[in-house]
This record gives structure tokens, sequence and C-alpha cells, in this order.
């Protein structure tokens, strides 16, 4: 075996983490010993400056590399190209803001390494773990969460929502192509996705306070877990962005309405102008609804939500006109105007996710 080869690759997503990473390079420094790792920072283009702090460090330290994404954001589809972008046998994933105690390290590796696991998760549920100064809101919305990624899951654990874990480079491997790559919780993603039953271990740790910086969780990660948990049920039927994607459409059915009402019958606007505006109040409705949560980890902000919109509304109008020739169609040839409109609604709809998810919201950066 060649004297540098890797035992460990560790795997940190990173947006906005700067103020952390000297730090957490430090403390991974002290924890692993003569253990031989490398630091792979993600890094989805932070505006202050991490992606440029990182490469700064690796000059002159050549275990600490960076991945720079542009284009596109997300925790679980950072982790997933960090991850392939290393070769260590076996691969850590951590974050950035040093609540994950590094010091565990060397024992999930451990466990993995010699005591035959193909996982190694750092547990703050079972005996010896903590949420640590967690207010009760949080720890009750986290043990919610664990009870429902239950139903989903092979077997059971303590703590499916951790972020922190060390696994075998071919568990993830065997797995990588049936993970969706949605939300922030990967590991959820690989134990969902993994074709056989895998032997895991369990090491204690306290969730500690974030060192620097500001949390990066919202209002809407409840959404992002949401939408993880229906790939897993539903992905195997339909898509789950194109599901969501057509629960949105049928709300824009609904302010389209209540524009057409409005204007035409409470202001006396006549039908025409007032049908235009309903269509174009729908399509902006829909556009930036669907950009704020169907596309989440590809938001598009400031020239780009404007250039989005203008192929939004391009892309629904062609589908608007195959909608009314299809229903058209079928209504001269089968007499049936429901089952004419409604397959009117759904070569549209179809037309509209797969144009706009191509055009609209590319992962093209």
């Amino acid at each position: 075996m060649h004297v540098n080869a890797l035992d460990l690759s560790i795997v940190v997503p990173t947006y906005n983490e700067s103020e952390n990473v000297r730090e957490l390079l430090a403390r991974v420094e002290r924890a692993l010993g003569e253990i031989r790792w490398e630091l792979v920072f993600v890094d989805d283009n932070s505006a202050d400056g991490t992606h440029r702090l990182v490469r700064e460090i690796a000059r002159v330290d050549t275990r600490v590399r960076c991945l720079q994404r542009i284009g596109r954001r997300g925790l679980s589809s950072a982790c997933i190209e960090g991850i392939l972008a290393t070769s260590a046998p076996a691969v850590a994933v951590m974050d950035a803001d040093l609540q994950h105690d590094e010091s565990i390290l060397p024992a999930l590796l451990e466990q993995v390494r010699q005591q035959g696991a193909d996982i190694a998760i750092g547990t703050r549920y079972s005996a010896g773990g903590s949420v640590g100064a967690w207010d009760e809101r949080r720890a009750a919305l986290s043990r919610l969460a664990i009870r429902a990624s239950r139903h989903v899951l092979r077997q059971p654990l303590s703590d499916p929502m951790s972020g922190f874990f060390v696994l075998r480079r071919e568990v993830f491997e065997a797995c990588v192509t049936r993970l969706s790559g949605v939300g922030f919780k990967i590991l959820l993603d690989i134990l969902a996705s993994t074709p056989r039953k895998l032997t895991i271990a369990e090491v204690p740790y306290t969730f500690r306070e974030r060192f620097a910086g500001e949390s990066k969780l919202d209002e809407l990660v409840v959404w992002e877990f949401g939408m993880l948990l229906a790939e897993k049920t539903l992905g195997r039927f339909l898509p789950v962005r194109f599901v969501m994607y057509s629960l949105i459409g049928t709300l824009g059915i609904v302010v389209h309405l209540g524009v057409l009402t409005t204007l035409h019958k409470l202001m006396s606007v006549g039908f025409t102008l007032a049908q235009a505006v309903a269509t174009g109040v729908a399509m902006v409705f829909n556009f930036a609804v669907n950009n704020v949560l169907t596309y989440r980890d590809q938001r598009l902000r400031g020239v780009g939500w404007l250039r989005g919109l203008l192929t939004f509304v391009a892309a629904c109008s062609i589908g608007a006109v195959a909608n009314v020739g299809v229903a058209t169609y079928l209504f001269e040839k089968r007499g049936q105007w429901v089952l004419a409109a409604v397959a009117g609604i759904l070569v549209s709809a179809v037309w509209n996710y797969s144009v706009t998810q191509l055009y609209t919201w590319s992962r093209r950066p």
C-alpha cells in the first residue's frame, strides 16, 4: 500500500461558512491524529468567499480541496457531488458549523474499518447522546421528523435525521443512482435508497451550538423534508417535482378564477381583457411559487428571475395552445367534452413541466 494512501475523505457542504473553515480544519487535524485524511469542502458559490478561503488554504495544505458549484444549491446534492469527487475507501459527511463533534470521527471510522459496519452514524438519541441546548419546539419537531422518516427506512435506528456519519464507499456507489438529492437529509436519502439491509453502528455525541455565522435552516426545510419523503414513496411512479408542479398549477387555476371573477363580475371589466389579465397573473403566480418550492435548490434570483419568467410564460403559452388543440380534436372525434378537456390539461401539464425544467430551471450555470 502506498504510504500516502487515504483512509478517510471528509465531505463538508458549505454556504457562507468562511468564519468556520479554519477552526473546523484545526479541530479535524487534532481529532484524527495519524489517520490519513482529506477535507473536501463543497461550496455553493458562497457570497462570503468561502470557496476563495478554502483554495487559499489548499495551496499550502494538500489535504484540503474545494469543489465550487455554480447555479445550484442544496445540502444533499452537494454531499453527493462531494463524495463522487473523492476516492478514499471510507467517506465522512459533516457540517461546517462545528455543531457535529469531530472528536468521534475516529470512533465512527473504526466501526467501518475494523468492526464491519457499512455505515456508522453520530447519534443524538442513543444513550450518551444529546441534542444539547435545543428548545422544546425544535426538539419536538426533530422527534416528529424521526417518526415520519421511519415510514421510508428499511431498518430502525435512533437518529435517521443525523447529518454526521461515515460510510463505506461501496455502500454509496450501490445506491447513488437511486438518490433523490432533495433537501438536506442525505443520510435518510441513502438509507431509504440502499438495495440491501445495511450493518449500522451508532456512536453517541452531544450536538453543539453553531460556532460562527448564521443557520441556513428556514421555514421551508419542512417542505424539503416532505419532498424527500414523497420522493421515496411516490418517486417510483411519478417524479415528485411533477406532482408538486401540478399541485401548484391547480392553485394557479384558483388564482386565475379569483382574478377573473374580481375583474369581470365585481369591477365590470370586459371578459377578454379580464381573462388576459387573469391568465398573466396566474402564470406569474405559478412561476413564483414553483421557483420558491418545487425548484428551491435551483431558485432563480435577480436578472435570472426575470429571464426565467419570460421562458416560463413562453412555454406555458405554447402549452395552452396544445391544450386547446388536443381537447378540440378529441371532442370532435369522441364527443365527450370532459375527457377531451382532461386530455388537453394533461398534455399541457406534461409539456409545461418538461420544457420549463429544461429551459427555465436548467442546472446549467
